[in-house]
């Protein structure tokens, strides 16, 4: 039998960490993601719950597979995602590094879509889950070095 967590990306500051508080005090078991593992262990020990941590980047091809399978591997159950991993750049966009932009497209979109794809159908067949989106409303408004 496999246990129901709740999977959140980009864990180790900001919205990411303040979702995984949040979702400890309700009791949830955690997957926490990031890059950053010194901070993914400082803020699994402030926590002190069930929390499982993954120092991963997201963006290579095949990484959200990869960890998804983990997970199922390990005997746990996405029952919440919260995508929130993500980062953005600003500067003119001829002198900006298209390796780096590529990375930020991998990540903020592809990953995206790929862990949310991956967790849905078992979702939809238990009737139960969520997934929620983060982003920016910065990159909704159009700015000058933010193409």
């Amino acid at each position: 039998m496999s246990r129901p967590v709740t999977l959140i990306t980009g864990a180790s500051a900001g919205l990411g960490a303040e979702f995984a508080r949040q979702c400890a005090k309700r009791g949830d078991e955690l997957v926490l993601v990031a890059r950053r593992r010194d901070r993914l262990e400082d803020l699994a020990a402030e926590i002190q719950g069930k929390v499982h941590i993954h120092d991963m980047d997201l963006a290579p091809p095949g990484a959200p597979a990869g960890l998804i399978g983990k997970l199922e591997g390990d005997g746990l159950t996405v029952e919440t995602l919260i995508n929130n991993a993500g980062f953005g750049g600003g500067g003119r966009f001829s002198s900006l590094s298209l390796e780096r932009q590529g990375e930020m497209i991998d990540l903020n979109v592809r990953a995206l879509t790929q862990l949310s794809r991956l967790v849905l159908t078992a979702m939809l067949e238990r009737r139960n889950g969520a997934i929620l989106n983060v982003a920016s409303t910065a990159a909704f408004q159009p700015g000058p070095g933010a193409a």
